[in-house]
């Protein structure tokens, strides 16, 4: 036992007050003379042994009527633990990811754990708290209740391995106090098994919320299936978690009005089909009925007019016959020329020129060239079996790609791709290893293998490239190689002219790197913002002369469309959706982790630290005891005679 203010224990010395009142009492019998006094001494013996009993037990109940008064303000108690006595700081990670709106017994799994911490914490306690998007630090429950209650859900989620680390920064340096750090989240499976390198001096608390959803319908993405002169084909893909659903409605908005309703049966996957005008603008919303999570439910897309990227041939002597059957007209923007005939003011208005076969370049195209490749522009470059290496290597050195050495003559086979390249990401539905090779007769070696599409079957390039600039190693004409007859040339080359216009994509993720090229030209000050009718913000850009190409990845924070505005013109429209890595309803299984508390409720959580803190106070037994023997001695002095 333990006591609060132990040094009101120094009163017990009082106790010996009644005890010299009772031994040197001064009062005195007075003597009456009686003619029999047997009797009366036998009635003056009796009355003396009772008397002092009645002394003795009247000294003992005061004596210990004091001392429990005495020890009551005192305030004894007996701590529940050994610690009891330290400092306690409390760190507490809230996620508010969008899987935590699913629905508890309560309310969503995050307003459910909200409740928990305004209820059972005390308000001018100093705690930490983080969720995935704000930290507050050293705070109280008081100051950050309003912030509690205004938490929105985020689309991101911290690293599982990330969340220890990052609690464990937010506890001071001093090493008497207990450390307790609370982790709230539904724990959604991931790719890698959660792993927490646990500290000693940190009591680490696992709260995982169960849900009661057993099924969520998500919009996973939507593509164009088929196309024509007339209609397109929008295909609706749609996920499912848990029980199989028939007959679940997908919507089809064209701002707010309804264009189709389509329904599907859903058990795993399900796709929905809406065909659309071909020649229209559509700012697209799909809408599906779920009870589920309901932020998944809806999916922003745009369907604006495309414009023809724009492609310019430089020939000198050979034919482009195969150029023009690949940039057609239904996509492509297709001029081509001779050299001796450019009109050298069409360069800055393309977005791929290709260099075909010339076997020279002059000066005047080689400073035109660079000034295009500056301003944003794509080159791809052919090589004539004879060229002038020193303009060709000028060019190449000032557009930062590998240079030509000497001719070749002997013949190669072209055997190896690079899926990886960018100009071919999913080019292919599989690797293919046995193709019929296309071949040369004559090619010029690169002075480095760096970035290679295509290759030789000595590893040599044959194909090289990055980040707009592209140049085949040999003629492509029918005498130097049969590359024109092979399958390869097709996506090769139609990838590098799609690529040199970035056209927006129906829709784009919030969260993930997103490169958009808008086709305007800005004045030197100009800026182009990105928002809705309320707000809007300045993403990253970066401008050319023709285009202006966003960077957008944490920016903008909502699903929705936004308009892409320069000043008050609205130039084009926008779709940004949330990641669906949230719509699992899968969950980790964390209750068997060595050296973790696990806890569905946060109460209990915070009730179990809380206990670990209390004591059980011990003054009312004290002070009852003092009204007991308060009460005996008033019946020893009216009943004891």
């Amino acid at each position: 036992m333990q006591f609060k203010h132990p040094e009101i224990l120094y009163a017990l010395f009082l106790l010996i007050v009644p005890i010299l009142i009772h031994l040197f009492q001064l009062r005195r019998f007075q003597k009456v003379q009686f003619t029999n006094v047997k009797f009366l001494k036998a009635v003056k013996l009796q009355t003396r042994k009772s008397s002092q009993l009645k002394k003795w037990l009247t000294l003992l109940t005061r004596m210990l009527l004091l001392a429990c008064a005495i020890i009551a303000f005192a305030q004894p108690f007996i701590p529940n633990t050994d610690d009891f006595n330290e400092a306690q700081e409390t760190v507490v990670y809230l996620d508010n990811s969008y899987s935590m709106q699913a629905t508890g017994k309560n309310g969503s799994l995050l307003n459910e754990a909200i409740q928990d911490i305004i209820n059972n914490f005390p308000e001018d306690e100093k705690i930490s708290l983080f969720t995935n998007t704000q930290t507050f630090r050293n705070t109280s429950l008081k100051a950050l209740k309003n912030d509690l209650i205004q938490l929105e859900h985020s689309p991101t989620q911290l690293n599982y391995d990330a969340l220890y680390i990052k609690g464990e920064q937010l506890f001071s340096k001093d090493q008497s106090s207990t450390k307790n750090l609370i982790l709230i989240s539904d724990f959604q499976q991931k790719d890698n098994p959660i792993t927490f390198e646990t500290d000693s001096t940190i009591n680490l608390k696992i709260v995982q919320p169960k849900s009661t959803l057993v099924s969520n319908v998500s919009i996973d993405s939507v593509y164009v299936a088929n196309s024509n002169a007339e209609t397109l084909d929008l295909n609706v893909k749609l996920s499912n978690q848990g029980e199989a659903i028939e007959n679940i409605t997908v919507s089809l908005f064209n701002d707010n009005v309804l264009l189709a309703k389509n329904a599907v049966d859903i058990s795993e996957n399900s796709e929905a089909t809406f065909s659309v005008s071909n020649n229209a603008e559509i700012n697209g919303k799909l809408v599906v009925e779920d009870a589920g999570l309901q932020y998944d439910n809806s999916f922003y897309f745009n369907i604006n007019s495309k414009p023809k990227i724009k492609v310019l041939s430089i020939n000198e002597n050979t034919d482009d016959n195969f150029l023009k059957r690949i940039y057609t007209d239904d996509e492509f923007e297709y001029n081509s020329f001779k050299l001796d005939e450019l009109n050298f003011n069409l360069i800055p208005d393309q977005n791929l020129i290709v260099l075909n076969e010339l076997e020279t370049i002059s000066d005047a195209l080689r400073t035109a060239l660079i000034t295009f490749k500056n301003d944003g522009g794509h080159i791809l470059t052919i090589p004539s079996k004879g060229i002038n290496l020193n303009t060709y290597n000028q060019l190449f050195n000032n557009i930062n790609i590998s240079q030509f050495s000497t001719l070749n003559n002997q013949q190669k086979r072209i055997t190896t791709i690079n899926y990886n390249h960018p100009l071919l990401a999913n080019a292919f539905y599989s690797k293919v290893s046995n193709f019929q090779y296309p071949k040369v007769e004559s090619s010029y070696s690169f002075s480095s293998n760096a970035n290679s599409v295509l290759s030789y079957e000595d590893g040599n390039a044959f194909f090289v490239g990055f980040d707009g600039v592209y140049a085949f190693s040999s003629a492509l004409n029918d005498d130097n190689s049969n590359f024109k007859n092979s399958p390869l040339i097709v996506p090769t080359l139609y990838n590098l002219g799609k690529q040199s216009l970035k056209l927006p994509q129906l829709y784009y993720t919030i969260g993930q790197p997103n490169s958009i090229a808008i086709k305007v030209a800005l004045g030197q000050d100009d800026i182009l913002t990105l928002g809705t009718p309320k707000n809007s913000v300045i993403p990253l850009q970066k401008t050319y002369s023709k285009t202006v190409v966003l960077e957008t990845q944490e920016y903008p924070e909502n699903a929705g469309i936004y308009e892409v505005k320069n000043k008050s013109e609205v130039i084009q429209n926008l779709s940004f959706n949330f990641n669906r890595t949230e719509s699992s309803l899968s969950y980790l299984d964390i209750k068997n982790s060595a050296n973790i508390s696990v806890n569905e409720s946060l109460a209990t959580t915070i009730n179990d630290i809380k206990s670990s803190t209390t004591i059980n106070a011990l003054w009312k037994w004290f002070v009852i005891f003092a009204l007991v023997f308060l009460i005996i001695e008033i019946l020893l002095l009216k009943y004891l005679k």
